[in-house]
């Protein structure tokens, strides 16, 4: 009994001692900012009813349409129908090219965009939309919620009268469709390209030919040869435009666009007078189609491309080319730092970002999820 007693009195004081202590030998690694907002709301629920309409590049063939779409579902679903936001294809309000502006200016209270259609406002737009040989999916998630690219990009927003927040992140993009191989970089030298952003001053700096065609016009001008390849987004988004029909290659990869990414963008009046519930499901929603979009898109590229093999071949720069097209683009992007100073400021943050991840990245790296037999068959890594 003693001897029990004795064990019992070990036993609990052990429990005492692991439950008064801490595994840890440092502070806590990380912490949640929303937590302590979250912890004391001082708003309350809102039954106001809301109607807003939003503005778009997009015609509703386009699966960019449907992000925008599923977005403002969210957002009628999270507030029981009671802010509800109406999405209008390209041309059915407003233009494409002019929804910017309609929202800037509150003829509509909403807009869906690929921030790089608005370069010719300020070249900083393009570091919120992709960068070649810039940021992934991955890397603009971690940049823009965890080390100020969000808060920047609202920054160059707020200019004009607006507040953005990231809006859908559909991973890399698809090379060029074409119809002249090409693996080398002399290889583009005269080539006549459809592409838009920095990739189209890169590429006519490397001697080739480049227009920003609209996407409705692209297949048309392939099939006529007014140029011979093109970009356009991802394969699920590509599949439906019919490239693979009038072209022989695909191009890969896509060096111009690592993650292509979406922002929202709302009148800054018409968001200022919103009660600050329907604000914060505005950001919750923005960040739940962020994370969608992702998962859909690339679900439905890995069908789209197998269907895409069935009648181009799939054509890989080689890696010199990748190397040379990388120096090249790191040339024209410190060039622009010195001309613009928010593009300074953005593309800073983001190198610093990169180098900041360096090791983590290396460490991880060997263990690409491929099929059993690929992997064992020595292909570790993508």
């Amino acid at each position: 009994m003693k001897k029990a007693l004795i064990t019992f009195f070990c036993i609990a004081l052990a429990l005492c001692f692991l439950t008064s202590t801490s595994y840890a030998k440092r502070e806590k690694f990380g912490s949640d900012p929303r937590h302590d907002v979250a912890k004391r709301v001082k708003f309350k629920a809102s039954d106001d009813k809301v109607r807003w309409k939003m503005v778009m590049p997009w015609s509703k063939g386009l699966l960019f349409y449907d992000i925008a779409a599923h977005f403002c579902d969210t957002v009628r679903l999270a507030t029981g129908g009671q802010f509800d936001i109406k999405p209008f294809s390209a041309g059915e309000l407003v233009p494409a090219m002019q929804s910017f502006d309609a929202v800037s200016k509150g003829s509509a209270q909403a807009g869906h965009d690929w921030p790089g259609y608005w370069k010719g406002k300020n070249e900083a737009f393009v570091a919120f939309a992709s960068v070649p040989f810039g940021l992934d999916a991955e890397g603009y998630n971690i940049w823009l919620y965890e080390k100020g690219g969000a808060d920047m990009m609202n920054e160059l927003y707020g200019k004009f009268n607006l507040v953005a927040l990231p809006g859908g992140q559909c991973g890399q993009e698809m090379g060029l469709f074409s119809n002249k191989r090409a693996t080398k970089m002399q290889d583009f030298k005269g080539m006549r390209v459809r592409t838009p952003g920095w990739y189209m001053d890169i590429m006519n700096n490397l001697g080739a030919s480049v227009s920003p065609l609209p996407g409705g016009e692209v297949y048309l001008a392939l099939e006529r040869g007014v140029i011979d390849a093109a970009e356009f987004s991802s394969p699920a988004i590509n599949y439906p435009m019919g490239f693979d029909e009038i072209t022989k290659f695909a191009i890969q990869p896509g060096v111009h666009q690592p993650g292509i990414q979406c922002g929202l963008f709302f009148n800054k009046d018409a968001y200022d007078k919103l009660p600050e519930h329907y604000q914060w499901i505005l950001d919750i929603a923005a960040k739940e189609t962020q994370l969608w979009s992702y998962n859909w898109i690339n679900a439905l590229n890995a069908e789209a491309i197998r269907r895409f093999k069935e009648k181009v071949e799939i054509v890989k720069m080689d890696k010199e080319t990748i190397i040379a097209f990388r120096k090249t683009t790191k040339a024209y992007i410190d060039d622009l730092k010195t001309k613009h100073p928010f593009v300074k400021k953005v593309m800073d943050s983001q190198e610093a970002f990169l180098e900041s991840f360096a090791d983590w990245r290396d460490a991880r790296s060997g263990v690409t999820p491929w099929p059993y037999e690929t992997f064992i068959g020595g292909r570790t890594t993508e």
